[in-house]
């Protein structure tokens, strides 16, 4: 079969399927299900994060991060959640003589082994893989490296409340000259949602690089924003916009930054 008709045949798949979903799942429901990391569902964020007053000139850094998200069933009672972070960067200057430096950054892939049948509590463990893929020397680390990840959060049929955290760790494999590295990301999340599929968030993403020294070790935002889900035709996609400040920053690194995603939405 001819290439182009394949993936043709294939989108028009998803979007069926996309489209019963929608039928029997309400705005609300549609929520529910994307703030949950180990959702059983495919979907494709897009998360643009302008980072504000970053690096010695106090420029803006800007970083895209599409990260689909795809179930695999194992068997009755478990799924596999893969989450892959693809990050697009542009870096403002670093002195009088360099310019703005854009292109691809390290790619991320965690997957997580979660139970198929929750109940009120979800939970998910697994290992997060960090691959050099940058574009630029200045976009990434040439080593690759691992490390484990776990995720638990809170979803009660009838309450309006989805809390929960995220966590993982990456050790460099040390395997080529480059700088080693040793870094660990927090997101706890909470999340307030309406009948309408309108919903109050905060998902603050903390991080520490625990090779640093002192105050040069984490970065700890503090803030929430609000999000939506809507149509396009009949394929759900989650918004959401946010904007959170940095109580504790490493020398250099922004003090604001502004969040903004679209989540395109595949449930089974």
């Amino acid at each position: 079969m001819n290439t182009r008709v394949f993936r043709a045949l294939a989108f028009i798949a998803i979007m069926t399927a996309a489209s019963a979903a929608r039928a029997e799942l309400s705005s609300e429901e549609l929520a529910k299900i994307a703030q949950n990391p180990v959702g059983n569902l495919i979907s494709v964020p897009f998360q643009e994060n302008l980072n504000l007053n970053a690096g010695p000139y106090e420029k803006n850094q800007n970083l895209l991060n599409i990260q689909p998200v795809i179930p695999i069933d194992v068997n009755e009672d478990w799924n596999i959640i893969t989450r892959t972070i693809l990050p697009i960067v542009s870096l403002p200057p670093l002195s009088p003589y360099q310019g703005r430096t854009s292109g691809i950054g390290d790619l991320q892939v965690t997957a997580f082994l979660s139970p198929a049948k929750p109940g009120a509590w979800i939970w998910g463990v697994g290992a997060i893989t960090q691959l050099p893929t940058h574009s630029n020397q200045l976009l990434g680390n040439d080593n690759t490296g691992f490390g484990p990840s776990f995720v638990v959060l809170h979803l009660e049929k009838g309450s309006p409340w989805v809390y929960g955290a995220l966590a993982n760790n990456v050790w460099s494999s040390n395997n080529s000259t480059a700088t080693a590295y040793n870094n660990g990301l927090l997101q706890p999340f909470l999340n307030y949602n309406f009948h309408s599929g309108a919903y109050l968030t905060s998902s603050p993403i903390i991080t520490v690089n625990w090779l640093a020294k002192g105050s040069q070790q984490w970065t700890v935002p503090m803030g929430g924003g609000v999000g939506k889900i809507f149509h396009l035709g009949k394929l759900p996609v989650n918004s959401q916009l946010a904007g959170y400040y940095n109580v504790a920053r490493p020398d250099f690194a922004p003090n604001w930054q502004i969040r903004l995603q679209v989540q395109l939405m595949f449930p089974k």
